[in-house]
């Protein structure tokens, strides 16, 4: 009888719970608005000859190069940053080697390094959610092949120093390490010009979040040009579809819807961590476009948000996140409705006793 390999049949599910997502989309980090208005008039111009082409990503892959400061040959177009994992996994993962991840974390790196067959090392963050570097350093050993790192992470929106990601680079010569920066836009510092003093580094990016195109599935992947080599072996050539190729140039070229929404995004943030300080909920401290936030009954505040319009997300299944929601942020006006809502909520829980009686979450 047939049967997947034993490491893919020990796989953890993943389950977005993306059916019935009616109301403010405040779940999953997407961009709340959209994408740029020059993304979709290119999508009108598409023609029935450029959809039945093969798609060739080398011109936009240039592109994207010239606007990361990157060598071309340094880079290669994904699938969302999702692949680009993936390729990693498959191009340095062998059966029994290690990986190390620190949690909470995003889930995929998991999944994708069980399903190569690697024994997936996971290093618990702090109790504030701190990166656990001089414990990540301590668990390297010669079977390490696989370092990923979320910085700003997912769920927490908590960051990694430099100077760990650094550190735990020479510590791993023999290991690819991902520092997967999904979230570089809100948070601003990056690992890209330092990474090309280490040949086993990666960074990744994407174009799902403030971007505005997760659904065209957009990813870049940087690294020294000669392990790009091999990890192009394992990548197809077709892989970034002739769509998100057409619309991507013209994502980046305009920078200003970017910063416009980034800027929005961050005074939501600020907005949103000053309320859940006022009534008491505790947070944490994020460089993301989310925010993490401990309500207890963390299904029931789920369920009292969907009914006033607004959707966040679940993380109490994560490492360390018992009670926890993650909660996206987006323009002003979404700020708006999002801090109603919650204000309501944590009132008619009872959250803390001190937002239910001063009623201290103001939009």
């Amino acid at each position: 009888m047939l049967s997947a390999r034993e490491a893919v049949q020990t796989l953890p599910l993943y389950h977005p719970p993306l059916a019935g997502r009616d109301g403010l989309r405040l779940d999953f980090n997407e961009n709340t608005v959209g994408c740029s208005p020059r993304v979709l008039e290119r999508l009108r111009r598409l023609g029935a000859e450029e959809l039945a082409r093969y798609p060739e990503r080398e011109a936009v892959e240039a592109n994207v190069a010239d606007a990361l400061g990157v060598a071309t040959p340094e880079l290669l177009l994904t699938n969302g940053v999702d692949e680009a994992i993936h390729l990693l996994c498959e191009t340095y993962l062998e059966p029994g080697d290690e990986a190390l991840i620190a949690v909470p974390t995003y889930s995929m790196y998991r999944i994708y390094m069980m399903a190569a067959g690697a024994q997936v090392v996971a290093v618990p963050s702090s109790a504030d959610f701190s990166f656990p570097g001089d414990e990540l350093c301590k668990r390297i050993t010669k079977r390490t092949r696989l370092i990923a790192i979320a910085n700003p992470n997912n769920p927490t929106g908590t960051i990694a120093p430099m100077e760990d990601l650094q550190r735990i680079a020479r510590a791993a010569p023999d290991a690819a390490v991902l520092i997967d920066e999904a979230y570089f836009e809100f948070y601003g510092q990056s690992m890209l010009a330092a990474r090309k003093e280490f040949a086993n580094v990666f960074v990744a990016r994407t174009f799902s979040k403030a971007y505005g195109l997760a659904g065209l599935r957009l990813g870049a992947l940087v690294g020294d040009a000669e392990q790009m080599l091999a990890v192009r072996r394992v990548c197809s050539p077709y892989n970034v579809n002739a769509v998100a190729l057409a619309c991507l140039p013209e994502a980046l070229s305009d920078q200003a819807y970017i910063q416009q929404y980034v800027s929005e995004v961050r005074e939501s943030r600020a907005r949103l961590e000053r309320a859940l300080e006022a009534s008491g909920v505790q947070f944490w401290t994020t460089h993301a476009n989310f925010v993490l936030a401990r309500v207890g009954a963390a299904a029931g505040f789920v369920e009292q948000m969907r009914r006033r319009g607004i959707l966040v997300r679940d993380r109490s299944s994560d490492h360390g996140c018992e009670g926890c929601v993650r909660i996206t942020l987006g323009p002003r006006e979404h700020a708006d409705r999002l801090l109603t809502a919650l204000q309501e909520t944590v009132a008619e829980l009872g959250i803390t006793q001190a937002a239910s009686r001063q009623g201290a979450l103001r939009p």
